[in-house]
């Protein structure tokens, strides 16, 4: 495409003032946190995948976490079944958690790697269950009627372990990460994990230069908002 003489300018400033920034992270990891209801507007995926893209070209070793929970509420609903929430957890008995797996590791995940992968990136996606990397433990919440009562959520976890080896690798090849927040428990069973507690996670144990949040939520919130 032809540029006029003031786009190219604007696009050499641009690069100019990148410089410094690329210079900085070239070679870092950057865990980026891709939040479900960031998902829904088409503009939005385009501009994330490029972005994306643009950051392990320029060097960087950008790590995707996606979340899903606007999706997995569709599903639910085209099932005839409502989705519940205890204190901000997704209540996840066996049907649900088959529900949750079939959309973030399958139709979610899957779209986000064709969509990078469209973009001129080359993504691969995971799950925490691939070579078992995200280990789970059950989570229990407390009942906020009687703090001494623990409830049980069904097949809610949190990270115990993450093994970084498989992601190393894929960034080593000049892949893409893209990681659905489903680990593994002991006992074999899946279960699923809030997408912002793997990627903090992940984030750690990669030794992230950055952790990146995409969402909608306009901050870090009390109970008043």
């Amino acid at each position: 495409m032809a540029l006029t003489d003031s786009s190219a300018g604007q696009r050499a400033k641009i690069l100019a003032e990148a410089l410094p920034y690329i210079r900085r992270f070239y070679g870092k990891t950057i865990v980026v946190k891709y939040g479900g209801n960031a998902m829904t507007d088409e503009r939005l995926k385009n501009s994330f995948a490029r972005d994306v893209v643009l950051l392990k070209l320029v060097g960087m070793n950008p790590v995707v976490v996606h979340g899903g929970g606007p999706q997995i509420d569709d599903m639910l609903k085209r099932l005839g079944k409502r989705g519940e929430f205890v204190q901000g957890m997704r209540v996840t008995d066996d049907e649900t958690m088959d529900v949750v797996e079939m959309v973030l590791g399958g139709l979610v995940n899957k779209d986000i790697v064709n969509l990078i992968n469209q973009h001129g990136g080359r993504a691969i996606g995971l799950t925490g269950k691939d070579g078992a990397f995200i280990r789970a433990r059950k989570m229990l919440v407390p009942n906020q009627n009687d703090e001494s009562e623990m409830l049980d959520i069904g097949q809610v976890g949190e990270v115990a372990s993450i093994d970084p080896e498989i992601v190393s690798l894929l960034e080593t090849r000049e892949f893409i990460p893209v990681v659905a927040p489903i680990g593994v428990g002991a006992d074999g069973r899946s279960y699923n994990i809030n997408a912002d507690l793997v990627a903090g996670k992940l984030a750690e144990v990669l030794k992230a230069e950055k952790l990146v949040l995409l969402t909608n939520t306009p901050g870090v919130l009390d109970k008043n908002g």
